[in-house]
């Protein structure tokens, strides 16, 4: 389901009860009912008042890197601009060096740490994209530490490859010819280690241009990659890259123009909108009213990074965009459960109902709309993650 969403939309079983197998739901209906169905099995029943949602899906991070940048994050607030921060060598150039210089057991380490605090916030699926690395070398290091923190989280994990961060200082050549170095020579071995299905690329000021990003993505997408792209955060243009390629996703949108937000409408790719960015930088927020009154489908994450968006709490950011912005508190839901899960293009989570993944939060209250009114401070109290309790 597309556009605007009322909070009618929410379908609210009191007393309620899911039936779980194998790590997927079988059923859900009234807990007395679903008992009585399954007498025989065993029996979690939850003695206190709760509001059971979906885990949440983060579409969009970037939580693999090293270092901090918490010096330039104070200049920004004394005036320096976010652009300029890069132009002199601080901003993603910075935690490319830290990321590049740090020990793959220690990036390994930091990066679990981050997991698990985003699951115990609630988020079972998150997304986790390179970038921090601008050569071919540390990009796989990267996102071979992605590969192997899976095996150590509960929470599933999307990598996804985003060496078109921004242009490497050290790299002799143009642009053009750094998209086409990593074309010939990061793309196989990506393939050949099966390290992500999705790759992204920053078409903005600061970033790429549309012309130098077109032919990265389509010769990614004829190897056989899911697209993905950062766009109209600082400019508007970039989304149109977007739409000629069929994008599972176009992120960011804060400076979309009306005219580009009817295109999304009109496409398959998802609006994600990132007010983590937009509160780390001081800057306006994405138009998400427009974007859903114009009948987009539109996702919310929560860009964790070591630059504009350090803060990692999803519901916090979500629940502050919730009221600039002015949604519904199901159009906020969805944007962190099944519209982000189509943003990653997975159809098997992000709704309590059959068939779909046990991935499940409980948070300690009676009423849902307490859950965005304490603007992230009310947290779950147990998450489960394909039916196991997480502790």
């Amino acid at each position: 389901m597309k556009g605007p969403l009322s909070d009618h939309n929410l379908a609210i079983i009191q007393q309620g009860g899911v039936l779980v197998e194998e790590g997927k739901i079988l059923e859900v209906d009234n807990f007395e009912t679903l008992e009585k169905k399954q007498a025989h099995q065993s029996v979690f029943e939850v003695e206190r008042e709760s509001i059971l949602l979906p885990g949440f899906i983060d579409c969009h991070t970037h939580i693999c890197f090293a270092g901090s940048r918490a010096d330039e994050f104070a200049l920004k607030h004394l005036g320096k601009d976010y652009l300029e921060i890069n132009q002199s060598g601080g901003g993603i150039w910075n935690t490319v060096q830290k990321t590049r210089a740090q020990d793959p057991d220690i990036l390994l380490a930091d990066l679990i740490q981050r997991i698990n605090k985003h699951l115990h916030e609630g988020v079972t699926t998150l997304e986790i994209k390179s970038g921090y690395g601008l050569n071919t070398e540390t990009e796989l290091k990267i996102l071979r530490t992605i590969k192997k923190a899976s095996s150590w989280v509960s929470a599933d994990l999307v990598p996804t490859c985003l060496a078109a961060h921004t242009f490497p200082k050290d790299f002799e050549g143009s642009p053009k010819d750094y998209l086409h170095y990593m074309v010939k020579n990061l793309f196989p071995l990506i393939l050949e280690e099966k390290l992500t299905n999705r790759m992204d690329i920053f078409v903005d000021q600061g970033g790429f241009s549309p012309e130098e990003a077109l032919p990265y993505l389509t010769q990614a997408n004829f190897m056989g990659f899911g697209i993905t792209l950062h766009a109209d955060q600082f400019k508007p243009g970039g989304s149109q890259v977007g739409f000629g390629i069929d994008a599972q996703s176009i992120d960011h949108l804060e400076a979309i123009t009306e005219r580009d937000i009817s295109f999304l409408a009109r496409s398959t790719s998802v609006g994600v909108v990132l007010p983590g960015a937009s509160i780390g930088l001081g800057m306006n927020f994405a138009p998400a009213r427009k974007i859903l009154d114009q009948g987009c489908s539109m996702a919310i994450a929560s860009d964790w990074n070591p630059g504009s968006a350090p803060m990692g709490n999803l519901l916090t950011e979500a629940a502050i965009l919730w009221a600039f912005e002015k949604l519904s508190t199901a159009e906020v839901f969805a944007g962190m459960t099944f519209r982000a899960a189509q943003a990653l293009n997975m159809n098997d989570r992000g709704i309590l109902a059959k068939g779909y993944l046990a991935d499940m939060q409980a948070y300690p209250c009676s009423d849902y709309r307490e859950i965005l009114y304490h603007q992230g401070s009310l947290k779950p109290y147990q998450i489960w993650k394909k039916g196991q309790a997480q502790n």
